[in-house]
């Protein structure tokens, strides 16, 4: 391990020189991906240097200890050595979270599939309770939200919603949301109070950039139509819904929440792009079945990962054991400590991997 810290420390210090160089700024895109790589290695790097200040600490105490007979001072350095020693196990512990691979996809922005599943209406209406727990979220990471694709049924809920999430990190969050979210409660429409279980799915993709996926032309069928539903003053009146048809997936894609047909068609680009760029991972994920072991649910949709009680005002995640009673909370969006745990699990079951090679 630490040699690897050696080598990276070496990187680092390579790339700041490089960053130095006159040339290097007139060139934006080179210069953009050296900052990135100079920001990820960053954390390493003072964390490193922390932990050999520590390591000093430790040897420099053991002098005073080897050496000093008076015996207020010793105690002053058992007590600077048992601090340090502390110090440099909580730091080596951050240097191997560090090191561990990370997922290119981490920094990306996310588009989030909301699908209702079992349960008919209550099913559709407890989708519509999840896109407003993200949205509420997303507003606490300080985090751009944008609805891409939306059906909805007459009494307030969603069959199907697709919003992108923008901003710092939002995959490395996010996709542990990914599958099957249970709720169980009594739904307003059940007169002999019996409580009902319904399912929706969640799928976070993280977004694909032009680079990622080349869509050819002959591949695709775009149609133009009116825009159904509720919606402002034009949106009803104009042809600015577009329909993308793939004939290779089959996949379909329906954008009508601008006004622009401009915009819809390069919200439903965006939106088919990803769900290409998703299929690929799937496929890479499938293969690579010893890796999706060690993580902690971030991919597979069948799996069922949460379940909301209402009657008990409990939410349990699946994956971790987790079960929080604050139910109200996490519906308005207070799903850190959730997130944070599914991390601290993933991180964990990773450490345990990479110590087994």
């Amino acid at each position: 391990m630490f040699d690897k810290l050696d080598d990276t420390v070496r990187h680092y210090e390579e790339l700041m020189n490089t960053l130095s160089e006159p040339d290097v700024a007139n060139d934006p895109n080179r210069f953009r991906k050296l900052m990135k790589e100079q920001s990820d290695l960053m954390p390493i790097v003072e964390t490193y240097k922390k932990y050999k200040e520590g390591q000093q600490n430790i040897e420099d105490s053991l002098e005073i200890l080897e050496m000093e007979t008076d015996e207020e001072m010793r105690e002053l350095a058992k007590e600077e050595l048992n601090e340090s020693k502390d110090e440099v196990e909580k730091l080596a512990q951050e240097l191997k979270i560090l090191l561990l691979p990370k997922d290119p996809n981490d920094d990306k922005n996310v588009i989030v599939e909301i699908r209702s599943g079992a349960g008919g209406d209550e099913a559709a209406l407890f989708a519509a309770e999840i896109y407003r727990m993200y949205l509420h979220y997303a507003e606490s990471q300080g985090w751009k939200v944008e609805t891409m694709e939306v059906e909805e049924i007459g009494i307030g809920g969603m069959k199907k919603v697709n919003f992108m999430l923008s901003g710092p990190s939002v995959y490395s969050k996010m996709k542990y949301e990914s599958g099957v979210h249970r709720v169980q409660r009594v739904p307003a429409t059940e007169s002999a109070g019996r409580i009902h279980t319904s399912t929706i799915t969640v799928a976070v993709m993280p977004e694909a950039e032009d680079v990622d996926i080349e869509i050819n032309d002959k591949d695709i069928r775009i149609d133009v139509m009116r825009a159904s539903g509720n919606g402002g003053q034009c949106v009803n009146t104009t042809d600015s819904a577009v329909r993308l048809t793939h004939y290779p997936t089959g996949i379909v894609i329906y954008s009508q929440t601008e006004k622009s047909q401009i915009q819809n068609k390069a919200k439903a680009f965006a939106l088919l792009r990803t769900k290409l760029y998703d299929l690929e991972l799937q496929k890479k994920q499938a293969a690579e079945s010893a890796e999706r072991l060690s993580q902690i649910g971030t991919g597979d949709r069948s799996e069922k990962i949460r379940t909301y009680n209402f009657p008990q005002g409990r939410v349990t995640d699946h994956r971790i054991n987790l079960t929080l009673y604050k139910l109200d909370k996490i519906m308005n969006g207070d799903i850190a400590e959730i997130i944070d745990a599914c991390i601290a699990a993933d991180q964990a079951k990773k450490l345990s991997k990479m110590n087994e090679e």
